[in-house]
């Protein structure tokens, strides 16, 4: 009996799934792939997928510059799973590449315990040079519907930024299953070749805690933190406005931006917007004593808000209730701030009825940003994702022109918000 209850068993587990109470069971594969950052950009690379199983401490990734494809033999670095974080039932195994080349192309495939190999994947490291020109994509709000969604992430697979600034509110319920799914819909981002684009997140309101983003990111605890990108051209500042907003979080953000000033250009990003311009949202008055004062010391040249699920560009601001402010923010183009958002991934709509006099450009539908900036200028586009199948891609030599068929909005103030360096 005990010989032929570990035959079974062994039959079990040379299969990739096997039914357990007439559902399958599967037991080691690779899924919900995500790159991320939690240090250098230029040097590092943080990548997660799921397991489905424990048994997915026993996959390896192999990694290389030149491309192998899944001839896993022939590449010069392999990384064991440093670790699995189980969380909305998932698996979440993390490896965290260190010592990456600059600007540099790295190709890897991840192997399972039972000896399937994933796809082909591959990203490249920033630069490590300020005299260089990145394109991101920012924006936030996926929640609810899976076709704007989608349509979203498929343009990201197409413009092929440096990287993606997500402002939260990824699924509506903070579920399980809501998390699959979002993932799920998150491989449209992968371009046809396999190239993957990094994912920097924060913190959203539907994310019930701090440890829905930390554990399936494996972000800082706090979901506050930094990173620098292409030496001192750009630092990006992601907060967590759904916890205390002054403590620690305040005296890191004031002790960064402090030792940052060497810093070209500076990006904020976050979930609740301090002057949402839909009537459906309250004013933030908590958000913007706490960190609008800051946001002018330190020279914040531009900040991404979610949340109200509407669109919006605002001329440079500066917090003052002198003569002539609005909701404590007078227009100031030499030393504001310009604020961007407010979701719109995939979100219930709202209207845009709550303009202020230092509102550049309102509206209400699916959208993201589309940033270029080099050491002298930054453009902003937003760019209107329903219309994702009939845009053809951009080459990763021309990574900055715009492709057939984009949609970038065109108010009458203009499509392109541009910003000249403070330096």
């Amino acid at each position: 009996m005990l010989k032929r209850n570990l035959a079974i068993l062994a039959i079990i587990l040379s299969c990739s799934s096997f039914m357990v109470n007439g559902w399958p069971w599967v037991i080691d594969t690779v899924s919900k792939v995500r790159l991320t950052w939690s240090e250098d950009p230029s040097t590092t690379m943080k990548i997660i997928w799921d397991t489905k199983s424990e048994l997915g401490k026993g996959q390896v990734l192999y990694y290389d510059n030149v491309d192998h494809g899944l001839n896993i033999d022939n590449y010069s670095h392999q990384e064991k799973v440093q670790k699995i974080i189980f969380h909305k039932s998932m698996f979440n195994a993390v490896v965290h590449l260190k010592g990456l080349l600059p600007a540099t192309k790295y190709y890897f495939v991840i192997k399972t315990s039972k000896g399937d190999l994933s796809k082909r994947y591959w990203f490249k490291t920033i630069d490590d040079n300020e005299n260089v020109k990145l394109s991101i994509i920012a924006g936030g709000d996926s929640r609810n519907n899976r076709v704007p969604r989608v349509a979203a992430n498929k343009l990201v697979s197409k413009l092929r930024a440096d990287f993606v600034l997500f402002g939260g509110d990824m699924t509506s319920l903070d579920f399980s299953g809501q998390w699959k799914n979002w993932f799920s819909d998150w491989q449209h981002t992968i371009a046809k070749d396999g190239r993957i684009t990094p994912v920097v997140v924060a913190r959203g309101n539907h994310e019930r805690s701090n440890a829905t983003i930390s554990k399936l990111f494996d972000t800082s605890e706090g979901v506050y933190y930094s990173l620098p990108f292409a030496g001192n051209l750009l630092k990006t500042y992601v907060l967590n406005s759904e916890s205390s907003l002054n403590g620690d979080q305040l005296t890191w953000l004031k002790n960064d931006l402090e030792r940052s000033q060497n810093s070209i250009w500076k990006i904020g990003l976050y979930h609740r917007p301090m002057r949402p311009h839909t009537k459906k949202k309250s004013e933030n008055d908590r958000l913007y004593q706490a960190w609008a004062p800051v946001f002018y010391k330190y020279g914040m040249d531009l900040v991404v808000e979610s949340d109200s699920h509407t669109v919006k560009t605002t001329y440079p601001i500066r917090p003052s209730f002198g003569t002539g402010h609005e909701e404590g923010f007078v227009r100031d183009d030499e030393r504001g701030t310009v604020y961007v958002g407010e979701g719109c991934w995939g979100a219930p709509l709202r209207e845009n009825n709550d303009d202020k006099s230092w509102t550049r450009s309102s509206g209400s539908f699916n959208q993201f940003k589309w940033i270029h900036l080099d050491s002298e200028k930054m453009d902003v586009r937003t760019i209107a994702v329903d219309n994702a199948d009939e845009v053809s891609s951009v080459l990763d030599d021309d990574r900055f022109s715009l492709p057939r068929n984009l949609r970038v909005w065109s108010p009458s103030e203009g499509d392109v918000v541009t910003l000249e360096s403070r330096n």
